[in-house]
């Protein structure tokens, strides 16, 4: 089974809360409320520069991914 890059998630524990679950390497979830990033593995062949802009172009992708899912669902 081929998985998407990024999942949206919500919890009825966390009502105010959307989270974006990013599936590649490395995994993590961001708390869209507030921008909290939660690893779900590290991502143990970057160093500390190379994680940071990685994040950086990941965190970007997560957003636009956010943003044309509200739009398709605003559609409906």
């Amino acid at each position: 089974m081929e998985l998407p890059k990024f999942l949206l998630g919500d919890n009825t524990d966390f009502p105010d809360d959307i989270f974006i679950i990013h599936l590649d390497y490395p995994r993590f979830i961001i708390n869209l409320k507030d921008d909290e990033v939660e690893f779900i593995e590290e991502a143990e062949d970057l160093d500390e520069a190379e994680l940071n802009t990685e994040m950086e172009s990941l965190i970007e992708a997560a957003n636009a991914f956010y943003d044309r899912e509200m739009e398709l669902y605003e559609k409906e």
